[in-house]
């Protein structure tokens, strides 16, 4: 049961951090409706626990629904909410989710990015709304991976993306993924240089088709290419990888490629 401190401290927190809760999630003011009837905002605990979800509704008001710090209150706030993508630019390609993790759930020392910070300590606003210790723990969880998966890419050495390239491509590829690696003697053909597919592709990366073509198992096109299938290595590692997993690994690899891309003009 809540006692009346844990409300009333619930409510300081809010507006002690400059922003008021039932603005922060978007609730209606209650009203009279046309029958008389008194308005009823929707519950402030969202039911879903989904990562997405939570951030739409807890922090995408004043980060903006991509992330950017562009939310509907942001120009309200004397300090500009952070630019959530670059997280992963700013700490050389790693995204710091521990650091991340300490923010949201509200131990531990901010990111610098933020300052003086007006965001919600949304740990102990949470666990004052939700009795399960174990959906507060998971819906932090999904929150701090969402915000992962926003990250912009980077060339960081510290990345997933640049790590994987280093270890399983530079080979082939070279460690500038131009196609100049130690083993382009022993191939038929040359490595092609994979800092221009952007500028062959009239300006514009192609993701979805480089995913494609690391992951090798559904581009029959390829035929006896010299490249080795990698969805198919990564699945038979000694590390017995998921599906998720594999995915996640591709796609770290595609981010870094999409960081190194050259422009026209170099």
């Amino acid at each position: 049961m809540r006692t009346d401190h844990t409300l009333s401290r619930l409510a300081w927190m809010a507006t002690a951090t400059g922003i008021w809760l039932l603005a922060a999630v978007n609730l209606p003011a209650m009203g009279p409706t046309l029958d008389g009837q008194r308005q009823q905002p929707p519950s402030i605990l969202l039911e879903s626990v989904d990562g997405s979800d939570s951030f739409q509704r807890y922090c995408a008001t004043c980060h903006g629904g991509s992330g950017k710090g562009d939310g509907q209150v942001a120009a309200a706030l004397k300090t500009r909410p952070a630019d959530l993508t670059q997280l992963a630019r700013r700490n050389d390609g790693l995204y710091p989710a521990d650091r991340v993790r300490a923010l949201v759930a509200g131990y531990g020392s901010s990111l610098p990015a933020h300052g003086p910070s007006e965001m919600p300590v949304w740990g102990p606003i949470f666990r004052a709304l939700d009795p399960s210790d174990v959906r507060v723990a998971i819906r932090i969880d999904n929150i701090v991976e969402y915000v992962g998966k926003l990250q912009e890419p980077t060339t960081g050495q510290n990345g997933l993306g640049a790590q994987l390239f280093k270890t399983h491509c530079a080979v082939c590829h070279g460690s500038d993924a131009r196609g100049t690696g130690t083993a382009t003697s022993e191939l038929r053909r040359r490595p092609p240089d994979l800092t221009e597919y952007t500028a062959r592709n009239g300006g514009t990366f192609p993701r979805e088709r480089v995913y494609q073509i690391i992951d090798g198992r559904y581009v029959p096109s390829h035929g006896d290419r010299d490249m080795p299938i990698w969805g198919d290595a990564f699945s038979r590692s000694r590390e017995g990888l998921s599906d998720a997993a594999i995915k996640a690994r591709i796609d770290a690899i595609v981010g870094y490629l999409e960081g190194i891309q050259r422009r026209s003009a170099e």
